[in-house]
This record gives C-alpha cells, sequence and structure tokens, in this order.
C-alpha cells in the first residue's frame, strides 16, 4: 500500500462509518479507562482511604462498567443514560470506592443531555441529579479520613458543574448557529422575493408603456390610412399629409418604444420618457386624427416630478387614443391643474357625433385599467365614466410626493 494514499483513504472511511461507531468506540474507551483507574496498579495516590474495589463480590468493576457502557447510547436517550450513570455514582460513592477518573462516563452523560437536550428542562435534570450526587456525596463522606481529603468531593462535584457548563455552552452555540442560519435563509429569500417583485413591476411597467404607445401609434395610422384610401385619387395633396402624419406618428411610436425598452439595454443612453411637455405635440397628431381638442393648463406652482408628468402624458395619450378608435371625430377638451400637493387631469369628449369608427367597448380592454394602475402607482385615483349628457370623461389626481412622505 503507498504511504502517499494512506491519509486519503483514512479520510474516505471515516466519511463512510455507520453513525453509531464514534459512540460505541466511546463507551468502551470510557469503561476501559474507569476500570483500570480503579484497579490496584500500584500507585498511591493522595486521596483519602477508600473500599477496595474487590470488596463486596467486585460490585465496583460492575457499576464502572454499566455506566461505561451506557455512553453508547447517550446520544439516542440521554436522559435515561443520565439517570443510569447517575445511580450507578451515588452507590458507587455510598460505598467509598476510590475516586480516581471513576465519574468520566458520568461527565459524558451529562455533557451529552445539556449539549443534545432542550435547553431549560435539561438543565433542570442535570440541576436536580447535581443536587442528589452532592448530597450523597457528603453524607458519604461525613467521617473522611484526612479531613483535607474533603476537597476531592468537591473536585468532583466541580467537574459534575464545569461538564454541565460546557455541555449549555454548546447548545447555545448551535441554537445561535441555527437562528443565524435561519436568519440568513430568510433574508435571503425575502431578498430573492424583493428581485422577483422588482421584476414584475418592471414588466408591468413596460407592458403599459408599450401598450399605451403602439395603441396610440396605431390608432392615428388607422385614422390616417383610411383618409389617405378615401382621398388619394380625388385629393392627393390631403391624401400626401396623412401619409406624411403616418410617417411622423410611426417615428415617434418607434422613438418611444426605444426609450421603454431602453432599459433592457446596457448603457446610460437612454432617451428619456415623454412628459408634460410632450402633451403639446400628442395634441396636434390628435388633431390631425379628426379630432376638435382644445387643451387648457394652469401653470404649475411647482416643477412637476418626472414620473408624475410621465403618468399625465400617458393617461392623456390613453384617453385620446380610446375617443379616436371608439368615438371618431369629435370636440375634446384635456384640463392640466397643477396644484401645490397634486396634478389633476380631466380629459372630457363630446361624444358621437356621426357614425363611429367601429363598435364602442368602454373599458373593455386594458386602457383604464392600465390607467388605473398608473394613479395606483403614484397613490393617486382615476375615475372614468358616461356623462349624462353624451360622451365619456376621464378625470385623474395625482399626488406630487409619495404618500409617505406628506406630513
Amino acid at each position: 500500500m503507498d504511504p502517499r494514499t494512506m491519509p486519503r483513504r483514512l479520510s474516505a472511511w471515516f466519511s463512510r462509518r455507520p453513525a453509531w461507531l464514534p459512540d460505541v468506540l466511546l463507551g468502551l474507551f470510557v469503561t476501559a479507562i474507569q476500570v483500570r483507574s480503579v484497579a490496584d496498579l500500584g500507585v498511591t495516590l493522595p486521596e483519602p482511604a477508600a473500599t477496595p474495589v474487590s470488596d463486596f463480590g467486585h460490585v465496583a468493576y460492575v457499576l464502572l462498567t454499566v455506566s461505561g457502557l451506557a455512553v453508547i447510547v447517550r446520544r439516542r436517550w440521554p436522559v435515561t443514560v443520565f439517570l443510569i450513570t447517575t445511580a450507578c455514582s451515588l452507590v458507587y460513592f455510598t460505598l467509598s470506592y476510590p475516586d480516581r477518573v471513576s465519574y468520566l462516563g458520568l461527565l459524558v452523560a451529562l455533557y451529552t443531555l445539556t449539549a443534545y437536550g432542550d435547553g431549560r428542562r435539561s438543565l433542570r435534570i442535570a440541576g436536580a441529579g447535581i443536587a442528589v450526587l452532592a448530597i450523597g456525596s457528603l453524607i458519604a463522606s461525613a467521617d473522611i479520613e484526612p479531613r483535607a481529603a474533603l476537597g476531592w468531593v468537591f473536585f468532583r462535584l466541580g467537574a459534575l458543574v464545569i461538564s454541565t457548563t460546557l455541555g449549555e455552552s454548546v447548545r447555545s452555540r448551535r441554537v445561535i448557529a441555527a437562528d443565524a442560519q435561519v436568519r440568513a435563509e430568510l433574508a435571503e429569500r425575502a431578498r430573492d422575493e424583493e428581485a422577483r417583485a422588482r421584476v414584475d413591476a418592471e414588466r408591468l411597467r413596460i407592458a403599459r408603456e408599450v401598450h399605451d404607445t403602439v395603441a396610440h401609434a396605431i390608432a392615428i395610422i388607422n385614422v390616417q390610412a383610411g383618409v389617405t384610401a378615401h382621398v388619394l385619387d380625388r385629393r392627393p395633396e390631403q391624401a400626401r399629409d396623412a401619409l406624411r402624419t403616418i410617417e411622423q406618428t410611426s417615428s415617434r411610436a418607434l422613438s418611444e418604444m426605444r426609450a421603454v425598452l431602453g432599459v433592457l439595454r446596457d448603457g446610460d443612453d437612454r432617451e428619456p420618457y415623454p412628459g408634460l411637455g410632450d402633451i403639446h405635440q400628442l395634441a396636434g397628431e390628435a388633431r390631425e386624427a379628426g379630432l376638435d381638442l382644445s387643451i387648457d393648463e394652469t401653470a404649475p406652482v411647482t416643477e412637476l416630478p418626472s414620473a408624475v408628468g410621465s403618468a399625465a402624458y400617458r393617461i392623456v395619450q390613453e384617453s385620446i387614443t380610446n375617443v379616436i378608435r371608439h368615438v371618431g371625430p369629435t370636440k375634446v377638451t384635456v384640463r392640466l391643474e397643477p396644484g401645490a400637493d397634486a396634478l389633476r387631469i380631466e380629459v372630457v369628449d363630446a361624444g358621437c357625433q356621426g357614425p363611429p369608427p367601429m363598435p364602442v367597448r368602454r373599458g373593455g380592454g386594458r386602457g383604464i385599467v392600465g390607467m388605473r394602475e398608473r394613479c395606483q402607482l403614484l397613490g393617486g385615483e382615476l375615475d372614468a365614466r358616461s356623462r349624462p349628457g353624451g360622451g365619456f370623461e376621464v378625470v385623474a389626481r395625482l399626488p406630487l410626493a409619495p404618500a409617505g412622505s406628506r406630513r
């Protein structure tokens, strides 16, 4: 056998060993140490006069063997093993057999009880056992000679307390480590959930932006394409203007799509999102699509946050898109009323003034839902309803500051 492979072979063997093997070896070791320590080996130790281990029919060896072999099952039945070793030690010391290391099995059992127990209950059992042993030992050593040898009794009791403390310390460290592991797993799970929530929110935001951009552009292009087909032969100049509007609308839609999807690209060359400053350009496109659109705008008291401006633009855009798709040429009024703490948006149309371009299905798609979601993300609210005298109105309120920052 190659000596260089011995450490690796031993490591592989120990990794495959049965779980019970270490306790069996420990139990045999403790038994051998206890028995050999009290045997008459011609060694004189400064300890009190003791009963020879051969008295009472070698009961001392039986007690030491039982307490040592009990260690083998210490992990499976720690309380039972502690009670067995305590009983053996109590009888052993009551019969005044020599100390030596005869209580090694008791120390191992006491350590196991507190290290692998459940804390408070294990400490109560250990404390009761130590109290019984202390009382029994003090009674048995009442006539010990010489009196200075009484220190052996206190040394034995001190060893029991130290073993208990050591076991409780190991258990506490294990509990602390387990709690830290649980907290780390919870923190990691929370981070994963937060990351997934952010991804979902970003996906929803992109879906809303794409919906608003594409829906508005397709509605404008659809109207202008219809105009082009209608006047192509009779009024080519008007057809040319309609085609130019289609070109501009599609180009603007592509630009907005690049801005929306720029978050998916690396780099800092993302185009800004449209805001309130782009609403007039949006109104021009709507007028070219046949709407009689007017904007009633009040100068803002303070500069509007970009998120509020972008949400306001998308709400107005989606409202105009719905009018183009479901109503057709009509009068539309857009009111923008910035206040000290909120922006109020109102989009009102006068209703159909002729055959609608397609069946009217207010609220049947995702448009109004998307507008309401935008408002809710900023802590605002949106109301979309039919007007009693005809037409439809969308009223939104967008706070200028997050809800948590307002006093």
